[in-house]
């Protein structure tokens, strides 16, 4: 069976922190095109190792803004 998962990333100094959306896992790497394998690795294990991952439905992505306040 095969899962499309959602990863949400972002950069937290010389890192890029990658986020998993439907489960509960994160990694990283020093380059984009290194966090987002190493979250798939991560998730492969975490779906390996627990019985029953509680995945979650595929969430809604969006942004918003937020006015300065005066």
């Amino acid at each position: 069976m095969v899962h499309t998962f959602t990863a949400a990333v972002h950069q937290e100094e010389d890192w890029y922190v990658a986020r998993c959306l439907e489960v509960e896992v994160a990694s990283q790497g020093e380059t984009l095109d290194e966090a987002l394998p190493n979250l798939r690795e991560a998730v492969e294990i975490y779906l390996e190792e627990v019985s029953q991952p509680a995945i979650e439905a595929t969430p809604l992505v969006t942004s918003f803004q937020i006015g300065r306040a005066a």
